[in-house]
């Protein structure tokens, strides 16, 4: 039997390989502690869920417009504006099942073969394997630590060719937890006012979880809001992955060609979730916050322990809710019977030894660092790094 040539251009997100690794040994009876996935370990705020379950009993159970229905799409420009300050129409909002299929929407929108695409480093593991899907060409711009993980004006324009289509980048960023201030964002708009034929794609997932103050939002420089492609969701902010549901927010000749293509891919999201995202959207956010404030006590206190263990470097995220610390001082070293070669083999050797899941840094585009979630709780924490100290303690 062949298969379509398409499935060598992509790999499998090495975040749902992980966690499927930990899922496998935790059948087998051992304690694995999961700090690879993304997903809020919180329960969706009830008054959505209430308004999921009277959709139920209203009978919200047919086929739904392939954008969204209208009173929601009407929610996300409302909390576009009430949140961010920028006015859009029903027409430009596409709501989708999940960011995922959203970005996937706008980059099959918007890329055809070999166009280039900048993406800085580090970067969520699904936006390099989307492009190749599309056969577009994946531009890896590489960030460091010492520039809060943030692209430069300069590395941009320099990044930048008579092929480039499309910039992709998210704020706050999944896996560093940079995130853009306006300035920084003012000083990168400043470069593609010289580039109009440059779509900008800018995945806000994970908005409310900011540690530094106000989220910004590149489209809310005028002269550049008609390339830009909003992607954002209710996964992270809401505690609701498994509801599946993101929007996107373009201009209307961008969000009328991702609605044809969701046409003939998944059609219109689930009823139930849509009217439960209208609670979400237009309702009390304050769960959102005891949310984000939690995470901020969880990510204090992780980094409290990272600070213990020699030869890991880390930088304090921004937003999100994770840690990214280089790793590479431990690459060559050996227990006696596993030596660590690169981020890869630093994952399995702590999901094999100490029991505890994360996320290599290569599928992230970064090889010398590893992703670790703290959303989990701080006792499930404390417990992971302290396996993960023992674990590491004894490579020599």
């Amino acid at each position: 039997m062949q298969l379509s040539s398409l499935l060598d251009r992509f790999a499998e997100p090495e975040t749902l390989k992980m966690a499927k690794m930990g899922r496998e040994l935790r059948a087998q009876g051992i304690d694995v502690i999961d700090l690879s996935l993304g997903e809020p370990d919180f329960d969706t705020p009830k008054h959505v869920k209430d308004a999921a379950i009277k959709a139920i009993e209203d009978n919200w159970s047919h086929y739904t417009p392939v954008p969204g229905f209208l009173d929601l799409r009407e929610a996300v420009v409302t909390k576009l504006k009430r949140d961010n300050q920028l006015a859009y129409e029903p027409t430009q909002i596409v709501v989708s099942t999940g960011a995922k299929q959203s970005l996937a929407n706008a980059i099959l929108a918007i890329t055809d073969d070999d166009d280039e695409v900048i993406i800085p480093t580090p970067y969520w593991v699904t936006y390099s394997e989307l492009v190749k899907i599309a056969r577009g060409k994946v531009v890896e711009v590489r960030t460091t630590p010492e520039s809060g993980f943030k692209i430069s004006p300069e590395q941009l324009k320099a990044a930048i060719t008579p092929k480039t289509k499309v910039f992709l980048f998210s704020s706050p960023c999944n896996p560093s937890g940079a995130v853009y201030n306006k300035e920084e964002l003012a000083a990168l708009a400043e470069v593609f006012r010289a580039y109009p034929e440059i779509f900008i794609i800018s995945d806000e997932i994970y908005e409310y979880i900011n540690y530094v103050g106000e989220h910004q939002s590149i489209a809310q420089f005028a002269d550049l809001k008609d390339r830009v492609i909003i992607v954002n969701g209710l996964s992270k902010g809401f505690a609701m992955t498994g509801w599946r549901l993101g929007y996107t927010a373009s201009n209307t000749t961008v969000a009328k060609a991702m609605e044809k293509i969701q046409g003939q891919t998944t059609s219109g999201t689930c009823s139930i979730t849509q009217r439960a995202a209208i609670a979400a959207l237009t309702g009390d956010l304050q769960p959102s916050r005891d949310m984000a404030a939690e995470f901020t006590r969880r990510k204090k206190r992780v980094l409290e322990l990272v600070k213990t263990i020699p030869g890991l470097k880390c930088t304090d995220p921004e937003g999100a809710f994770y840690i990214f610390p280089d790793v590479h001082e431990y690459y060559g070293k050996s227990d006696g019977n596993t030596t660590i070669k690169d981020s890869a083999d630093f994952s399995m050797y702590l999901l094999n030894t100490a029991h505890v899941s994360s996320v290599m840094g290569a599928a992230f585009g970064e090889p010398n660092c590893v992703r670790f979630s703290f959303a989990n709780s701080i006792e499930n924490i404390e417990k992971g790094w302290a396996r993960i100290a023992d674990a590491l303690a004894k490579l020599k």
